[in-house]
């Protein structure tokens, strides 16, 4: 089988698990990256052995021979023109969580993807997780009967809420909540959300970052079903690393309940004390082996290019998570209940409340 050629743009954290589960992949012959941090650069090159590296992800995009590309560049305002130069140079792309800033780009970059026959897939690692798979398989095979709601709690570390705040002001619910709304309407499909309400609350990232501790969204499904999603950025450093998850799908034959809190391997130093490893979102590599969903989710990108195959996290489900979460930045504002879809005039008012319009 003829291997693929492939870039990755931006090598930072998410970034450079992609290039590595890239370079360990038979599907993957060149590979280049693109990394404006040239210390990082250095690091990610020496780990990677790339044909080609550069600080300008248009060289990149401008490289006839690249077939497929990843896009982990931060802030999450260059996603949009990127992915769409991307996508109009012919390449196929995994785009990094958002889709987009606004829904108007969102949809140019699906209607583009389409209208060129292009494999299009967005960063939502969160359903190549084993607990979450149990979930879909469970809804899927009738265990659980019909479902009747979701609940997904999720908190994260202060010191990854801050890296986050410190770039773009998105909310915890564009930010962090994202994930879990893109699982639980996975789960639903193919119900749509047709109600949600939200409410904020402010306290140790206030001063810091101008932005809500946590956000609860409350969606009502168009047969009923609701789905509850918190998600906060504000735990002590210490605990745990990055995420703690409490997951719940109750049906009409059935409930799955599971604790992803990552407290199942405590590891105990004099020089750090009790720590919590393996308990990031993306997932991380322990020598030989990868402890986590994101290295799963770029080979499955890789395997969809290479084999023609469908992509797991369709772009349009992607499109409708967003409008979800600004729907839900306008309820915590208006305190209202707030219909989809949206006007374009709730939006815009979306938009201008976290310093994007």
């Amino acid at each position: 089988m003829k291997q693929l050629n492939v870039g990755v743009i931006g090598t930072g954290w998410c970034g450079g698990i992609r290039a590595i589960a890239a370079a360990n992949s038979a599907l993957v012959g060149p590979l280049h990256i693109a990394e404006v941090n040239e210390a990082r650069l250095a690091e990610v090159t020496g780990l990677v052995n790339p044909v080609s590296t550069t600080t300008s992800w248009e060289d990149l995009v401008g490289n006839p021979d690249i077939e497929a590309l990843i896009i982990s560049a931060t802030p999450e305002t260059t996603h949009y023109p990127m992915t769409k130069a991307a996508l109009e140079a012919g390449k196929h792309v995994l785009l990094e969580k958002p889709i987009a800033i606004t829904l108007d780009e969102a949809d140019d970059l699906i209607e583009t993807a389409e209208a060129k026959g292009l494999k299009f897939t967005i960063g939502y690692s969160q359903r190549f997780n084993a607990k979450q798979a149990l979930a879909k398989r469970s809804l899927n095979d009738g265990s659980l009967g019909d479902p009747v709601s979701i609940l997904v709690s999720r908190h994260i570390a202060r010191s990854l809420g801050s890296k986050i705040g410190s770039r773009t002001k998105l909310s915890p619910a564009a930010m962090e909540s994202t994930h879990d709304l893109d699982f639980a309407f996975w789960l639903l499909e193919p119900r749509r959300p047709v109600r949600v309400y939200s409410q904020m609350a402010w306290g140790a990232r206030k001063a810091e970052h101008g932005v809500p501790d946590v956000q609860y969204v409350t969606v009502t499904m168009d047969d009923g079903v609701v789905v509850n999603v918190g998600g906060g950025w504000s735990l002590p450093p210490g605990y745990p690393n990055f995420a703690s998850t409490w997951i719940e799908v109750l049906g009409t034959e059935g409930a799955l309940l599971m604790d992803a809190s990552h407290k199942d391997i405590i590891f105990n130093t004099m020089d750090k004390g009790v720590e919590f490893p393996l308990s990031t979102m993306p997932g991380e590599y322990v020598d030989h082996v990868y402890a986590g969903p994101m290295e799963r989710e770029t080979t499955h990108f890789l395997e969809a290019v290479a084999y023609d195959r469908p992509v797991m996290v369709e772009p349009r489900l992607a499109r409708m998570t967003m409008e979800v979460y600004l729907a839900a930045d306008i309820s915590a504002e208006r305190n209202q209940v707030v219909e989809l879809p949206l006007a374009k005039e709730e939006i815009a008012a979306a938009l201008a409340a976290v310093g994007t319009s």
